[in-house]
């Protein structure tokens, strides 16, 4: 894996996350699975990401009583996160617009108040 593959994913795990969680609670390991099926992130990712959102009050979590073996710990995203979630896709579009503005040569759409640096 690239050292840009490596930092692309770190900067984006959280916002996956909440992305994930956004359309319904999960536990971590199921998280888990559907982040490394996506994005290829190891197991043990996801455990420090998630005791960390919890803290910056993105997620709360519950414990569920499950079928094969003890109570699960679910989360689920807050208001907060939801508002973080918002942010966050909103900087990643534009973000992603300017890059693809830089590969594919054309020039990506200014934010209001930008200026030309043309000379």
């Amino acid at each position: 894996m690239s050292e840009i593959e490596i930092q692309l994913k770190k900067g984006v795990l959280g916002l996956c996350v909440l992305a994930l969680l956004s359309r319904g609670d999960s536990y971590a390991y199921e998280i888990a699975s559907r982040m490394a099926d996506a994005v290829d992130m190891g197991e043990g990712t996801i455990y420090p990401l998630m005791r960390r959102m919890q803290s910056e009050g993105l997620v709360t979590t519950y414990l569920e009583e499950s079928p094969s073996g003890p109570p699960r710990k679910y989360y689920r995203i807050t208001d907060t996160g939801r508002e973080r979630l918002s942010e966050q896709v909103g900087d990643w579009r534009t973000f992603t617009a300017a890059v693809n503005g830089l590969i594919l040569g054309s020039e990506a759409p200014m934010e209001e108040g930008e200026t030309s640096h043309e000379a």
